[in-house]
């Protein structure tokens, strides 16, 4: 950006409107060249001549504002005219509205603004700029409110007009920054599936997916009449339309008809949903080619693909990649829809590794690496938001959660081999294990702070939200996790991690000694280090009530390999017992049940492994699935047996977290496990299964393309490997042959 360029806004506050900032500009010679730069505090549009220039929308996208914020660059050349009409419209974003389930308003900024610069290099030689200055006319705009998670009014009755001159706004002092993320873009424009009436009387259209983005409607009125839409992901068990999950966000668009032909959407804020009411609506019938719901995220690109013989894991599939595609909207969120929307580390590192396998994923998580790094605090602490919104939340920095920073920069330098990029966030991970080092007065356990535990793990009670297991041991188990991941680091950029190899090797001991009987059983209690308020200050005590005696706690020592070696049959022995004994169900959270099938392959217990993968009661993965789920939930139990809801507090029905069981079907079911960085080397071992009928997938890594497909033929089963050239694969088949192969394609039966 160039440094001329200079921060303006609007010469009075324009509230919760949206602004436009116009200057005229003459081009009388031929253009050989022509480039924009622009950016925003707020979510900006760019337009020339009345056009939108540009694929990305909710640009500059969301970053750590009070330090970097992003600018976009754009090519003119062939859009700029004799005579020109420039305008940056802008409205709050994320950067000045209300963000944060604490409805935190201005966290980054008080008000909008706007920088660009355009340069023009003539075919003669010379060359013209035009920057950001007081020089730019300000006007009102046809968006009279917006907000992230309110909505939009979209109001064509309403007066343009100049209200001044642009004024500079000397309170941004954030470094521009050029994109390092993926746009966020338009996809898929989806044609509602039903229009119908609720026994309310509701009208209601379905367009027949959970997504994240906004509907473009288009109608031709008197002038004055509205369109008013709400949102709702679900229906209630009468089959009325349900927002009591949205909390505060109102999630409402508000359309004031011109008179004439009118397409509204959203410019700066989007929904998450499946289906719309229409509050208001002034025609007699509703014609379902008016309304498309437009689907936006990242433009990431898709590099997995599958398929199988099972109806159910299909449907699981699909909605893994849907729950991917709706949080992936600049950052790695939570969910879509309610007031929160929020860069989660937590569900951000259990995801990672599935994330790489669907999509391409490498420039969406550098970009918001670059805020974690940002944000990580002087001793060393990641909270558990990026970026962070909310300064005042009660569990701030979490076991897990704070774990993203060693377990993301590994995953994605096992997915994509890029050393650079581990460089860079080679520090973050350090500061990160050093930090859990010094926390209490245990040198190698992690005991003190406020955590999420096993975050919506139900074996404290299908209402609690941390879960049975032990936050300490949980905390110390990622103490332990972390440190190994910053060691594997530091030997791949070579340097001597003489120190942290014993800090971990000290870290297993002292685990085994603390949360483990002498016979390596774990402990039923513990002892209470302090009083410590849970995550809901209601509920009782962290560890005052939790035990190592859960599925989690075996999941973490047998995934993480902290338990020696001569127990591990014995601890896998274990975890099946205690599925047994739960009913054949899993009662692991948001930190086992990424791990859970896994721990049991690991240990020779593929079949269990199935055994829950095809459970159909709550917890499970198809028990959603049976209830019309087209995206993954945020708790097991979110829509219950008799058709009530887990909460009003907390209950998103398109959170991708419990998708991470992708990774096992990637990686176990079809056997595809990567060896060495960018899939250069890869182990085949599948474990097939005739509950899943046959199983075909690949993915599209940087060494090429890599599939495997299984199917039965009576009691024989048939495999099919395709390798790249340049890959080594060692194949393992459940019958005990292995061979070493190279690029091509190979074909085994068994």
């Amino acid at each position: 950006m160039n440094k001329n360029a200079k921060w303006i806004t609007a010469p009075r506050d324009m509230g919760v409107a949206a602004t436009t900032f116009r200057r005229e500009l003459t081009c009388n010679k031929e253009i050989k060249k022509a480039t924009l730069c622009a950016s925003a505090m707020g979510n900006y549009a760019l337009f020339l001549n009345g056009e939108r220039v540009g694929k990305g929308v909710l640009a500059p996208g969301w970053t750590s504002y009070k330090t970097r914020v992003l600018y976009q660059t754009y090519d003119l050349t062939s859009l700029l005219r004799a005579e020109n009409r420039l305008e940056i419209s802008v409205g709050q974003g994320w950067a000045v509205g209300y963000i944060g389930h604490v409805n935190t308003n201005h966290c980054f900024a008080e008000r909008t603004a706007v920088v660009a610069w355009l340069h023009i290099r003539y075919a003669d030689g010379t060359e013209e700029e035009l920057v950001t200055d007081e020089a730019w006319d300000v006007y009102t705009n046809e968006v009279t409110f917006t907000e992230i998670y309110h909505g939009e009014t979209v109001d064509k009755t309403a007066p343009i007009e100049c209200i001044g001159k642009a004024m500079l706004d000397p309170t941004v002092k954030s470094k521009l920054v050029p994109q390092d993320g993926e746009w966020i873009t338009e996809h898929e424009r989806l044609a509602p599936i039903e229009i119908f009436r609720t026994p309310k009387g509701e009208l209601v259209l379905d367009f027949g997916q959970n997504m994240t983005g906004y509907v473009e409607v288009r109608a031709k009125g008197k002038r004055g009449d509205r369109i008013v839409i709400h949102h709702a992901e679900v229906l209630d068990a009468e089959g009325n339309f349900y927002t009591g999950n949205f909390r505060h966000a109102r999630n409402e668009n508000t359309y004031i008809l011109s008179g004439g032909e009118d397409v509204f959407k959203p410019t700066y804020t989007f929904q998450g949903f499946r289906y719309i009411q229409l509050v208001e609506y002034p025609f007699d019938t509703v014609d379902p080619d008016c309304f498309r719901a437009v689907v936006v995220h990242s433009d990431i690109k898709r590099t997995g693909e599958f398929r199988c013989g099972n109806e159910k894991i299909n449907q699981l599939y699909h909605n893994i990649i849907w729950g991917q595609k709706s949080n992936y909207l600049d950052i790695p969120t939570d969910c879509p829809q309610r007031d929160e929307r929020l860069g989660w580390t937590g569900d951000a590192q259990i995801f990672c590794r599935t994330a790489a396998i669907n999509f391409d994923v490498e420039k969406f998580f550098r970009k918001w690496m670059r805020d974690l790094a940002i944000e990580q605090g002087p001793d060393g602490s990641i909270r558990g938001t990026v970026p962070d919104s909310m300064p005042d939340h009660p569990t701030r920095i979490s076991a897990a959660w704070g774990d993203v920073a060693c377990v993301v920069p590994w995953e994605l330098y096992m997915a994509y081999g890029n050393k650079a990029m581990l460089r860079e966030q080679f520090p973050t991970m350090v500061r990160w294990v050093e930090y859990m080092h010094a926390t209490g007065e245990e040198e190698f356990l992690w005991l003190t702070g406020q955590h999420y535990g096993d975050w919506l793990a139900m074996d404290a009670g299908e209402d609690s939200y941390v879960g049975a297991t032990s936050c300490d041991f949980i905390a110390s188990a990622f103490f332990a996790y972390s440190t190994e991941l910053l060691v594997r680091a530091g030997e791949v950029l070579g340097k001597d991690m003489t120190k942290y190899r014993e800090m971990y090797q000290k870290i297993r001991a002292r685990i085994l000694e603390y949360f483990f009987e002498e016979d390596g059983t774990p402990k039923e209690k513990l002892p209470l280090t302090e009083v410590r308020p849970a995550y809901r200050l209601h509920k009782p005590p962290i560890d005052q009530v939790r035990s190592c005696m859960t599925q989690t706690t075996l999941v973490l020592m047998l995934h993480f390999r902290l338990c020696p070696e001569k127990d591990r049959e014995r601890y896998g022995n274990m975890l099946v017992q205690m599925i047994r004994e739960n009913g054949n169900l899993m009662s692991t959270g948001f930190v086992g049940t990424p791990y859970l099938l896994h721990a049991l392959t690991a240990t020779g217990h593929a079949d269990v492994a199935y055994e829950l993968l095809m459970e159909e009661r709550a917890p499970s993965w198809l028990y959603s699935v049976n209830h019309g789920a087209t995206t993954m939930w945020e708790h097991w139990n979110s829509l219950k047996e008799d058709g009530t809801f887990w909460s009003t507090d907390m209950n998103s029905f398109n959170h991708y977290a419990y998708g991470t069981v992708y990774d096992w079907i990637f990686g176990a079911a079809l056997g595809i496990k990567p060896t060495s960085p960018a899939y250069r080397e890869i182990e085949i071992a599948p474990h097939p299964n005739k509950c899943l009928g046959w199983a075909e997938g690949s993915v599209e890594s940087r060494s090429g393309k890599i599939r495997s497909h299984w199917y039965y033929k009576g009691d024989v089963v048939y495999y099919e490997f395709d390798i790249p050239e340049g890959v080594t694969a060692r194949v393992t088949l459940p019958g005990g042959f292995t061979t070493c192969l190279g690029g091509g394609s190979y074909r085994f039966a068994e």
